[in-house]
């Protein structure tokens, strides 16, 4: 699989990634050997590059049960999901440490904007856990522009390493980090790590407006199925569908590869349940979408922007 580099300099990473959310029980329980062998299908076919977060449920310690003996065959990124306090930061990072039975990650992202905690203070946790050893690149996760600018600043006045990764929503249905936030990563040289390609399930072409997810699939009270928002999507889906038929190819083949055009783009995040899945979406990283067709696209996808 084809790699890239993660902003400016950066490491590379391949341009699909394995996408943990499910398989710690995001989308309804698994069972543990089948997340595994999902696991090891993605390192197999190249997709090294393995995304989770601290607030995912049982993902980090299945990824470590599927790591063990193969650790330095990927690049392992989670996230710090619960508040920027110090005292929260260090224990977050040895409980993923510990559950991911490593003595390191390679990328450490903040899950979501704190403003509750200063900024600098937060990035001088991060750089400290950096100087230890504890992690090598440090990301953020749903900023908006203004916010990676602001965190650009910070670690520019202080010295501080800068942002390696940023981890918006993009897709096709939810385009509004085209506004601001892509064009802040190109301008400060962080690369883009795109998340909900498929838009949880919407651009699959599985799910119609009225559907119902079990109780223990996270998708059920989920804000992307509320609103109205698949049936708005439907005036599209179908045209999509068809038009990457037309093309050889499927919906979730399109959906990561349109995502993977954007010239921000370092990686797309897709998640998986099974080793099937993952062979399907691998298949997309060599779909190489020309400008005359993302213009075709544009024009299908011009009814609806649910962002």
């Amino acid at each position: 699989m084809d790699t890239r580099p993660l902003g400016t300099d950066g490491p590379q990473v391949s341009v699909i990634c394995l996408g943990a959310w499910p398989l710690g029980g995001g989308m309804g329980a698994i069972p543990d050997a089948q997340a595994i062998s999902t696991i090891h299908a993605a390192i197999d076919a190249g997709m090294t590059f393995i995304d989770t977060a601290e607030g995912y449920r049982t993902s980090e310690s299945v990824l470590g049960k599927a790591l063990r003996g193969r650790r330095h065959e990927t690049f392992l990124a989670t996230k710090l999901s619960g508040d920027h306090s110090p005292e929260h930061m260090t224990k977050a990072i040895e409980n993923s440490l510990r559950s991911l039975g490593t003595e390191y990650v390679d990328l450490y992202q903040l899950h979501s904007p704190k403003p509750e905690w200063p900024l600098q203070e937060t990035m001088a946790g991060l750089v400290k856990l950096r100087d230890q050893g504890k992690i090598r690149y440090i990301g953020v996760s749903n900023f908006s522009g203004d916010q990676h600018r602001e965190a650009a600043q910070v670690c520019e006045a202080a010295g501080f390493v800068p942002i390696s990764s940023s981890q918006p929503r993009y897709n096709m249905l939810f385009r509004e980090a085209e506004e601001d936030v892509l064009p802040a990563c190109l301008e400060l040289g962080i690369g883009v790590i795109a998340h909900s390609p498929l838009a949880k399930g919407i651009l699959t072409g599985k799910y119609r407006p009225g559907h119902q997810f079990p109780d223990d699939d996270e998708r059920s009270n989920h804000f992307v199925f509320s609103e109205g928002r698949p049936d708005r999507a439907w005036q599209v889906v179908p045209s999509l569908r068809a038009w990457a038929s037309d093309h050889g190819r499927d919906i979730v083949q399109l959906a990561i590869a349109w995502t993977l055009a954007h010239p921000s783009m370092a990686s797309c995040i897709a998640g998986a349940k099974t080793p099937e899945q993952v062979l399907h979406n691998a298949s997309a990283a060599d779909w190489r979408i020309s400008d005359s067709e993302m213009t075709e696209l544009a024009k299908i996808l011009a009814p609806v922007n649910l962002g």
